[in-house]
């Protein structure tokens, strides 16, 4: 493999803050807020600041499946966080998630700041006792899974899709290498699931709502435009897998909140009620404060 151009590291880095394609606004070298901005606060206790990202995608899905086992205490007021314009560096978001990142929840009812989406997953199988077995082994398995997901899920998102779909320009090797450990995964996962329904084992659990956001659409073809070039068709137990989530009516709700791209039908830039699902196209799109 060659590139045309070669690249030698400078001998002290500096900060090139147009270096990085689509994304490189929301990237840099200092944590922190950059303005003055308080959060907006609705009617229930849990309080989530999200973007339909599949990380966003994951707690969203987790909140629409718990309310559909009538965990009414889950209800919850979804704020549109629009990373393309630098919300999540607000003071008011920094003091939810230093680490500047979506989705991040507040529970005004325990009081808690809760971030990075597996965390957010495990503290509300938690607070519920709900998708979490409650014995020793098999919450392990599960526990197993939640976390190999927290750490693969950079190589698919950062990784291949950056190189793949997002960087100013394509090189053989980021995607060559990213490739090879994406389809190792997905490899993974379709061993694990010729042998079992889900992740984990046979109960539907949070370590499917933390990984098919991310691996599950990829073998259904929705992200990146990658299915051909990633033979995705060839998972076949990863794929029945994805589709057996898909069909769930929470599912299909969840992946929908906080939404500003795709098909309107698909779009919901706010969640403050169940009934917001119902509302007309154009409602659906206008963000609104909670009463």
């Amino acid at each position: 493999m060659s590139d045309t151009k070669k690249y030698e590291p400078p001998k002290v880095w500096t900060w090139d803050a147009e270096n990085g394609g689509a994304w490189a606004k929301i990237n840099r070298p200092i944590a922190g807020s950059t303005h003055e901005a308080t959060l907006p606060r609705g009617k229930h206790p849990l309080q989530l600041y999200s973007l339909a990202t599949p990380n966003g995608q994951k707690v969203t899905i987790m909140l629409e499946e718990l309310l559909a086992l009538g965990e009414v205490g889950a209800e919850y007021d979804a704020h549109l966080i629009r990373i393309n314009e630098g919300d999540q560096f607000s003071t008011g978001f920094v003091e939810v998630n230093p680490n500047s990142k979506i989705p991040a929840l507040f529970d005004a009812g325990s009081g808690s700041r809760v971030f990075e989406s597996g965390a957010i997953l495990f503290y509300l199988a938690e607070k519920f006792g709900r998708f979490l077995p409650k014995e020793t082994g098999p919450r392990t398995e599960v526990m197993n899974w939640l976390f190999w997901l927290q750490g693969s899920a950079p190589y698919l998102g950062g990784g291949f899709g950056h190189f793949y779909a997002y960087a100013p320009e394509k090189f053989e090797y980021p995607i060559d290498r990213f490739t090879m450990e994406v389809k190792r995964q997905m490899d993974l996962l379709d061993r694990e699931l010729s042998e079992h329904r889900y992740l984990g084992g046979d109960e539907y659990s949070i370590a499917d709502m933390a990984t098919w956001p991310w691996y599950g659409t990829l073998v259904l073809g929705q992200i990146y435009g990658a299915g051909e070039f990633l033979q995705v068709d060839s998972y076949k137990n990863l794929h029945r897998w994805a589709e057996e989530i898909l069909a769930r009516p929470a599912v299909q709700r969840g992946r929908k909140v906080n939404r500003t791209w795709g098909e309107l039908s698909e779009q919901l830039h706010e969640r403050h009620d169940a009934s917001d699902f119902e509302l007309k196209t154009q409602d659906k799109l206008t963000p609104r404060s909670a009463a």
